[in-house]
């Protein structure tokens, strides 16, 4: 996946998107949509290090170490994440242009209206309110 085109991408609100660019951020979006891949993405992302060694997320996910590889070659090959063997360890990155340019793409236009927070974006215990 090609960081440029992502970079190229107005919000979804502003223009349509050409037939190269949808294709590849429907494969980005495609790998997100599997809650595995979407939680091997934020502890790589949210590691103190930026950068997470494989051999230290099969604590955190209870999946075999097969099982996690195949998750995150599904990562990399939609450009979320970077690999860098070292030794017999293989440690991840995120790849930050990509999650930007992700989240550029789903903004709406400055002056859309305000659109309700969806019901799984809003933290346990409150209701939006500090409830």
């Amino acid at each position: 996946m090609d960081p440029v085109v992502f970079g190229r991408c107005a919000p979804l609100a502003r223009e349509p998107l050409g037939p190269s660019p949808a294709g590849d951020l429907a494969q980005a979006f495609k790998a997100l949509g599997d809650p595995v891949r979407l939680r091997l993405l934020s502890l790589v992302a949210s590691h103190p290090d930026r950068e997470v060694c494989v051999c230290d997320m099969s604590g955190d996910v209870d999946l075999s170490s097969p099982t996690i590889s195949y998750h995150l070659k599904v990562l990399r090959a939609a450009g979320l994440i970077t690999a860098e063997r070292r030794g017999t360890w293989v440690y991840y990155r995120a790849v930050p242009a990509t999650l930007n340019d992700l989240s550029r793409l789903l903004r709406a236009h400055e002056t859309a209206p305000t659109v309700p927070t969806a019901s799984w974006a809003t933290p346990t215990g409150t209701d939006g309110e500090g409830r």
